[in-house]
């Protein structure tokens, strides 16, 4: 027999806002939200609520943001609001076993990926970084482990070869939104059907910083491409010139591989054509086509070379980075 369930919804981030409102249309009742705290944001470093906060208020539903659940008054504060279920979406914050245990029916997981390929914070962009040729999202039951939870429902998303980090992220907010609703109409209805995870098959999927976003030329073209399409739109690739400083730092928004080799030295520019500006790499070379000078708008390569030509000169050196 069918019910409607009493949710109580944890995320933070714009990808697990899209999958609140989808909740808020359903037939399913939302009666508090979990959110990490205010952060400091833009220039000034005002607080800044999150965009899963920014909805729940708009909604006028309670909102929560605890630290941490270390604290037995959290705990109890979470246990009062008797819910039936807890949706999980891109929260932050690990859910110690007196939180998993704590709705009736425990806590379910939305993941960016079809698991057990890649677990952990930053499925999008390694999927991306791999080479993947399919991604997904899953629903999964929580357990105490890091994303190893059974899964209810899996759909299935090809990564394309233009498909960035951002247009990744999008495409998965649309099927993800639908699959999030079958799951809670499945265990609404208790036809929903577990299945166990292949633990030999998961992979780890580090947080994504900055520091791995330069630009290593050791590595071959291809890899480089891959890289500059999943930290896009953050951390976003970068490069310099050899021997510049921080601030000299070049952002590179979109380039691609090709596997004509350079005779010459990793991180050399070797030519520049209507395509972009070529580097050598280890194998192949990389042209890069939209670059972000420091304090300026993202703009063509060749756009740039006019109004600089002497900027990139053949046979110039970028950094050579170790990430």
């Amino acid at each position: 027999m069918s019910q409607d369930l009493r949710i109580i919804f944890a995320g933070t981030p714009e990808f697990a806002a899209e999958h609140l409102k989808v909740l808020l249309g359903s037939r399913h009742q939302v009666i508090a939200v979990y959110s990490q705290p205010d952060r400091p944001a833009g220039r000034g470093k005002k607080l800044s609520a999150s965009p899963v906060k920014e909805v729940a208020l708009a909604h006028n539903i309670p909102v929560y943001q605890p630290l941490n659940f270390k604290s037995p008054e959290t705990l109890a504060e979470l246990a009062a609001l008797n819910a039936d279920l807890m949706v999980v979406v891109a929260y932050g914050l690990i859910l110690p076993k007196a939180v998993l245990d704590a709705p009736r029916l425990g806590c379910i997981n939305v993941h960016a990926s079809i698991l057990p390929r890649w677990r952990g914070a930053a499925p999008i962009q390694r999927a991306i970084e791999a080479g993947d040729q399919e991604t997904g999202i899953t629903i999964m039951q929580m357990d105490i482990g890091l994303d190893t939870g059974n899964m209810l429902v899996k759909v299935f998303c090809p990564i394309l070869a233009d498909d960035t980090g951002g247009s990744l992220h999008d495409k998965l907010v649309k099927i993800g939104q639908p699959a999030l609703v079958n799951a809670l109409d499945q265990i609404a209805t208790g036809t929903a059907k577990p299945q166990k995870q292949n633990d030999s098959l998961s992979n780890y999927a580090p947080k994504l910083s900055k520091e791995e976003a330069a630009l290593n030329w050791q590595l071959p073209a291809i890899e480089l491409e891959r890289k500059v399409r999943a930290f896009n739109p953050f951390p976003v690739a970068h490069t310099k010139p050899a021997g510049a400083t921080d601030d000299q730092r070049i952002r590179v928004w979109a380039a691609k591989a090709s596997d004509t080799s350079a005779n010459a030295a990793p991180g050399t520019v070797t030519r520049s054509t209507s395509d972009g500006l070529w580097i050598a790499c280890t194998q192949g070379q990389l042209i890069l086509q939209q670059l972000q000078l420091p304090g300026k708008k993202t703009m063509n390569v060749n756009e740039i070379l006019r109004g600089h030509p002497d900027l990139f000169r053949i046979g110039d050196q970028m950094e050579q980075s170790s990430c």
